[in-house]
């Protein structure tokens, strides 16, 4: 939507929507889907960064707004699928994500089995196509090799899972 509006804030709106939807991932390395994970308060904080923006649109609000929209919508989006195990098809838990607000893991819905199955990386491509329309050059580029990785570890998800298991 910035791209067919203010063209000259596109790039900082995909490059912040970029990080924010990545951000969340990187607590792997540590409880995952519960260090960098905040459903809640990744939500809160856009709403009032989205209106800010709208207001004052900027490089910096426009990042900020869609890293934090990006990051809200990512954490609230584990909650269709499996859980956070390496091996998520195996696992009996039923949490998705943590919700720190209330303080108790959100249940799992298991709408798309588990991250890495066929329907999830469809699904995430079927967000990333209208970035794949909207822009040229770089982003159109990082959203390629975005693609390409998800396809990758989509193929390899569940031998990568039973690797990952052995460290769980």
């Amino acid at each position: 939507m910035v791209a067919a509006f203010a063209p000259e804030l596109a790039v900082p709106a995909a490059a912040g929507g970029i990080a924010g939807g990545i951000f969340p991932d990187l607590d792997v390395a540590a409880e995952h889907r519960r260090t960098l994970h905040f459903p809640g308060y990744y939500t809160i904080g856009a709403l009032p960064a989205v209106g800010f923006a709208t207001v004052a649109p900027g490089p910096v609000t426009v990042g900020v707004a869609t890293f934090l929209l990006a990051a809200a919508v990512h954490s609230v989006s584990d909650i269709i699928g499996g859980t956070p195990s390496a091996v998520p098809w195996e696992s009996e838990r039923e949490h998705a994500v943590y919700f720190h607000a209330s303080g108790r893991w959100l249940r799992a819905k298991r709408w798309v089995r588990y991250d890495g199955a066929p329907e999830d990386f469809f699904l995430g491509a079927a967000f990333a196509l209208p970035s794949l329309v909207l822009f040229e050059g770089t982003i159109r580029r990082l959203v390629l090799v975005g693609l390409g990785v998800s396809l990758v570890y989509s193929l390899f998800r569940r031998p990568i899972g039973r690797i990952a298991a052995r460290w769980e």
